[in-house]
């Protein structure tokens, strides 16, 4: 038998280059996992946006969280530095693949792969030097482009108010909450002492009484809300300079005019003796939301006594109200995506020298300022007295008042007055309803993107208001004399 020796030397080239290709492929596949994403829209995921030490501190020391920062891609990808945004000075101190400082690097994280970073932060909580918030980022720097998780501490001991129970739904919802005590008759006071951080829902349950001393501070966890269930109490107990404040738990720079960071105050029928004194209550869906549910109307009226207090930067409503009844005074309710002030389903209403401005700027608005309503399809609600005297209802839109009220029901004529108010609008106000108001002259406001609704020089509105209305107030919401000169000025802020 003969051989053929070019055969077997032809299969040989064959299979020769075979493997050579198939080792090229498996060098090329190898090179491309090596290779670095280097596109500049490259980005980082993250375990968190925000690293939040919530722990009160016992001792002057440290906390530690983790944070895991992800390579989504196929590529390995190289942070060029990793660093704290307020560098050497920060209480914080960072981990990275077990080396301890405050600067990193080229780190590299493979395809599909993760790093951990420990962070942990020396504070002395009991010390009252301490900053009330200590806060910090770390930066991560990759392809030229930059990336932010936040750092959080409680520089100071506080308050915290968890959930430890929750109300379920059957769409798989549920909303978690606390109460302010497991007393069922219990009255709990706050004091200034330390923060309160409120964590899900807080509740004023049925018969419980909570009051607020001036100058308490409440810092709300994204869609918390304090809920004043039927028949519990709220006395908000604030004073001129020591005000209560109510906000959300962000405090740098970028959520310092952020709406939408926390829910609402949620009056839910509540009791007779409910009272707001100087607060400040902002940045939040809806500033305070006070209802009626009863299935007979006004059966067992429920009350809200509001002065001297600011509602501002509010994602939704500032206030809200559902056939409540509210004697409000001294006030400024102002900038919302939709309404500043929502009076639905009749009520009892009086607002005196309240300042009603919407300069929402933070996207397009087509609400007006005020909407007012008595109706819900063919029912029609009483609204037994809705009185403005003295007050400024302004903004940027042209027509910022909306009566949506139906008069088909003779038993439930409407009874609403306005009374010396400056009013931008372009409904009829040539009737009994409006009495020596003035429609669609300038309030001048000294700066309301700051929330400074102060009068400037030439305002329409100083020196228009009525005695009668301004001696039930007559200081201002700055604790300045409505008196000190020939007539008092309309809205909350007397010209100086």
């Amino acid at each position: 038998m003969r051989c053929n020796i070019h055969n077997i030397t032809d299969k040989l080239k064959i299979v020769l280059f075979a493997l050579s290709a198939f080792y090229l492929i498996l060098l090329t596949n190898s090179c491309k996992k090596d290779k670095f994403n280097t596109s500049s829209n490259a980005e980082l995921k993250f375990s968190n946006d925000t690293i939040l030490f919530d722990t009160v501190f016992t001792t002057a020391g440290s906390a530690t969280r983790q944070l895991r920062v992800i390579n989504p891609y196929k590529q390995k990808i190289k942070i060029s530095k990793i660093y704290l945004q307020t560098g050497s000075t920060s209480p914080y101190i960072l981990n990275v693949d077990g080396a301890s400082g405050k600067l990193f690097s080229e780190i590299e994280i493979d395809p599909d792969d993760s790093l951990y970073i420990f962070i942990q932060v020396n504070i002395n909580p009991l010390s009252s030097n301490s900053p009330l918030i200590v806060q910090d980022a770390i930066i991560f720097e990759v392809n030229g482009k930059s990336q932010k998780v936040y750092l959080e501490a409680w520089g100071q001991n506080a308050y915290y108010h968890k959930p430890t129970n929750a109300i379920y739904f059957s769409n798989g919802y549920y909303l978690p909450y606390s109460t302010i005590s497991s007393v069922n008759n219990a009255t709990v006071t706050w004091t200034n002492d330390k923060p309160h951080v409120i964590y899900g829902w807080l509740v004023v349950d049925s018969s419980q009484t909570l009051i607020m001393q001036p100058g308490t501070r409440v810092y709300f966890y994204q869609n918390a809300g304090l809920w004043v269930y039927r028949y519990g109490t709220l006395k908000v107990q604030g004073t001129y300079g020591n005000e209560v404040v109510f906000q959300g738990f962000r405090r740098e720079a970028d959520f310092m005019d952020l709406p939408g960071q926390w829910d609402r105050i949620w009056i839910n029928e509540g009791s007779k003796e409910n009272e707001i004194n100087y607060a400040i209550i902002k940045n939040g869906f809806i500033g305070i939301q006070a209802e009626v549910l009863n299935t007979v109307y006004n059966a067992d009226p429920r009350r809200l006594r509001i002065t001297n207090t600011r509602i501002l930067n509010m994602k939704k409503w500032g206030l809200y109200s559902l056939g409540y009844n509210i004697y409000a005074g001294n006030n400024i309710i102002a900038n919302a995506e939709e309404y500043c002030l929502v009076l639905a389903l009749g009520g009892n209403y009086n607002f005196i020298h309240t300042t009603f401005a919407n300069y929402w700027n933070q996207s397009t608005r087509k609400k007006e300022c005020v909407y007012i309503n008595n109706y819900v399809d063919n029912t029609i609600f009483p609204l037994d007295t809705c009185y403005f005297g003295n007050c400024i209802i302004d903004g940027t839109l042209n027509n910022e008042l909306n009566l949506d009220l139906k008069t088909s029901n003779p038993s439930y004529l409407p009874n609403h007055q306005f009374n010396f108010c400056l009013i931008k609008t372009n409904i009829n106000t040539s009737n009994s309803h409006f009495t020596n108001c003035l429609i669609n002259q300038n309030s001048k406001f000294n700066n309301p993107s700051s929330y400074d609704f102060s009068l400037q020089n030439g305002s329409a509105a100083i020196n228009a208001g009525n005695s009668l209305d301004a001696a039930k107030f007559p200081f201002d919401i700055n604790n300045n004399s409505r008196f000190s000169d020939i007539a008092p000025d309309l809205g909350a802020i007397e010209k100086q």
